[in-house]
């Protein structure tokens, strides 16, 4: 384990905390979802109901292009279903399968796992962690995500 003693500014170790939180969470998901990449687990977290290809493009920040790719893989692995938009048939809906449906569950399972056993935290100190977070996207969000952010 790396010494961070030497480290004696309060907010430079918040910082720190936060990556090293990110990176372990990043590495729990990626091995316990190996058959997933990163943006492949973002899109499916982002699929709560069926939404448009170019809205998640806008919303992950991806080219079009890379959403297709995206795409194109999780429909491979019978994850996802593109269908036309009733609304706009010049537009693409994509949408969970029931193994979609099942593998999003899963994610949000291990989501859960991780944080608590990455955290260290009781319930309590993670719902106020949580809610703390929440706070802070909104924030950012209202400022606007920093380019390439792929949420």
């Amino acid at each position: 384990m790396p010494d961070l003693s030497d480290i004696d500014h309060a907010d430079a170790n918040v910082m720190l905390s936060i990556v090293m939180l990110y990176w372990s969470l990043h590495d729990r998901l990626t091995c316990e979802a190996p058959d997933l990449s990163k943006q492949e687990r973002l899109l499916l977290i982002r699929l709560s109901e069926p939404r448009r290809m170019g809205d998640l493009a806008r919303f992950m920040q991806a080219l079009p292009s890379t959403m297709t790719a995206l795409t194109d893989g999780l429909e491979a692995k019978g994850l996802v279903a593109r269908r036309r938009d009733p609304k706009d048939r010049r537009a693409w809906l994509l949408e969970l399968t029931e193994t979609g449906r099942d593998t999003r569950a899963g994610l949000g399972e291990m989501i859960k796992v991780a944080l608590r056993e990455e955290t260290g935290l009781c319930a309590e100190d993670l719902d106020q962690f949580s809610d703390l977070l929440l706070k802070i996207r909104s924030h950012i969000l209202a400022k606007g995500l920093p380019k390439g952010l792929p949420l």
